[in-house]
């Protein structure tokens, strides 16, 4: 009887707690697992403090140097559809006004879960550095004047101002301010280095103290930290902190002005699988497989989930010159071919823009193609290519065109996202080839494209266009490179039109003729492979799969969202 109780009991608690559950049909939320946002790398720096300017009297002309924003940096989970307010603290004042203490930094936060204190202002003449995030210089004085405290975990303390006109340097997220020695003002202490955007960068240096001689200031600290300045020989201002590096402001002396600090910077890393819908001031980078915010002006974030799309950006080609003289002309550069994955987020309208290849021109150097972008990215447009005129050489593109014919000191242009084009072809009458997306050109021929699978189908793209073929020698012309690169004209010939949405480059023309225009570069194309379906497409595009993949190729400007 008391197990059948028991029995009972339990399921009255059961039934109490479901109350309104329908067991054949029940609410497996009970037991679904909740999602858990990203876990976030973070850097905040707050604005560096102001440096001082000092009096006139003896032994008191220099300010001390600003102290540079707090820093702080870690990891942290965020909450997906949360938005984060955030909060970029400006520098402090320094002044152009004798013996005026600078002014702290403001303040930089991820709501309020990281506040970095801004950096505190350098001392004027016989008067302590201010605290903050790291404390100001204190300034030059009859009696010994202690540099401004730092934050705990942000940042130290500014050097002391002492005897002798000698400034106090601001302290850094890394090291205390410089006190200095005989005859010299404190350095500015050194910041912090960090490598959250994929390159390591200081942040957080402090200011250097000012001093009477100019010979004699402190230097700022590594991490944006400005340069004291001197009153005499010759008169100098103190410099400003570097912009969003939270530096602090250079001192001065009593005839010139101290520099304002640095403003400061938050940036926010979000592994993949995950992104972010913003406002403010901000640009949006790659550290890996990262996506990495970087706020220079206040703004807002909001963590969504993203999935994976792989892409491929090519710019318009540029076209071939066209000479009517005997010599022949260069091949037009391929566009720009980027390609990779990237996070994109669901509900986000997200613009592409392709871009035209360049125009066929008549006895003209050829035509740059158009820039194409995506997602935050820019394929530049490919190099036009020289002619038998005023300018020989080729232009730099996202491939390089090729140089103009009669001599091979007609240089072809410079690739940015791919090969560099040729310079004079065969014999030194030819017009060089074109660069391509994965090789520079060589002699005539235009250099070879990219191939690519993304669309389940190997196909090259963003080939140079040939160099035209000299008209007095009956020279061959050059073929364009495999990626729609267009032949040039042999010798009297027009060139050769590159292959619409490939970037190819087009063929220059093998001169005597004005009528022998030449070949005109590419359009380029945008194309986005993903295991989702977009909502709504807008412009020309195809849409086809492979594998369990959809595939959208725009061949014209347009938009997505999924």
């Amino acid at each position: 009887m008391f197990k059948i109780s028991k029995f009972v009991l339990v399921c009255v608690l059961i039934a109490t707690t479901l109350q309104g559950a329908n067991f054949g049909q029940m609410n497996f939320a009970y037991w679904q697992t909740v999602s858990t946002g990203p876990t976030a790398t973070y850097l905040v720096v707050a604005g560096g403090g102001g440096g001082a300017t000092s009096s006139s009297a003896g032994n008191s002309e220099g300010g001390g140097g600003g102290g540079a924003g707090g820093l702080l940096t870690g990891t942290t989970s965020l909450t997906v559809g949360t938005t984060y307010t955030i909060t970029v603290g400006a520098g402090g004042s320094g002044s152009s006004s004798s013996n005026t203490s600078g002014t702290n930094g403001g303040d930089s936060s991820i709501n309020s879960l990281f506040v970095a204190i801004g950096g505190g202002g350098g001392g004027k003449s016989s008067t302590v550095g201010s605290s903050g995030g790291s404390g100001g210089g204190g300034g030059a004085g009859p009696s010994t004047q202690s540099g401004g405290s730092g934050t705990s975990g942000q940042g130290f303390a500014g050097g002391n101002g002492s005897l002798l006109s000698i400034a106090g340097g601001g302290g850094g997220a890394g090291a205390v301010g410089g006190s200095g020695g005989s005859s010299v003002s404190g350095n500015g202490g050194i910041g912090i280095a960090n490598s959250i955007t994929g390159t390591s960068t200081y942040y957080a240096g402090g200011g250097g103290g000012g001093y009477y001689f100019t010979s004699g200031v402190g230097v700022g600290g590594l991490g944006g930290g400005g340069t004291g300045g001197g009153a005499n020989s010759p008169t100098t201002n103190g410099t400003s902190g570097t912009a969003n590096t939270g530096g602090g402001g250079g001192g001065a002396s009593y005839s010139g002005s101290s520099g304002n600090g640095g403003s400061g910077v938050v940036i926010i890393s979000l592994p993949t699988g995950f992104a972010a819908n913003t406002t403010g001031t901000v640009t949006v980078t790659t550290n890996g497989t990262n996506t990495v915010y970087t706020f220079t002006g206040s703004g807002t974030l909001i963590p969504v989930v993203a999935f994976t799309s792989t892409y491929l950006i090519v710019a318009g080609g540029g076209s071939g010159g066209s000479g009517a003289g005997n010599d022949s002309a260069g091949g037009g550069g391929a566009g720009g071919l980027l390609t990779g994955t990237t996070n994109l987020v669901t509900g986000t309208t997200y613009n592409i823009t392709v871009g035209a290849g360049g125009s066929s021109v008549s006895n003209a150097h050829g035509l740059n193609g158009s820039d194409t972008t995506a997602f935050g990215l820019t394929a530049t447009g490919g190099g036009g290519g020289g002619y038998e005129g005023s300018i020989r050489y080729g232009y730099n593109g996202g491939c390089g065109g090729g140089g103009g014919g009669y001599s091979n000191t007609n240089v072809g242009g410079t690739g940015s996202q791919g090969g560099n084009g040729a310079s004079a072809g065969a014999t030194s009458w030819g017009g060089g080839g074109g660069g391509g997306a994965s090789a520079s050109a060589t002699n005539q021929n235009g250099g070879i494209g990219t191939i690519s699978s993304i669309t389940g189908t190997s196909i090259y793209y963003a080939g140079g266009g040939g160099g035209g073929g000299d008209f007095r020698f009956s020279e061959s012309a050059g073929t364009g490179g495999q990626g729609g690169g267009g032949n040039g004209g042999a010798g009297g010939s027009a060139g050769n039109n590159a292959t619409a949405n490939t970037g190819g480059g087009g063929g220059g023309n093998g001169g005597a003729s004005s009528s022998a225009t030449s070949g005109a570069g590419g359009s380029g194309v945008v194309i986005i492979s993903s295991t989702k379906t977009a909502a709504t497409v807008t412009g020309t595009y195809t849409l086809t799969t492979s594998g369990s993949n959809t595939i959208y190729t725009f061949t014209s400007s347009g938009t997505i969202t999924y």
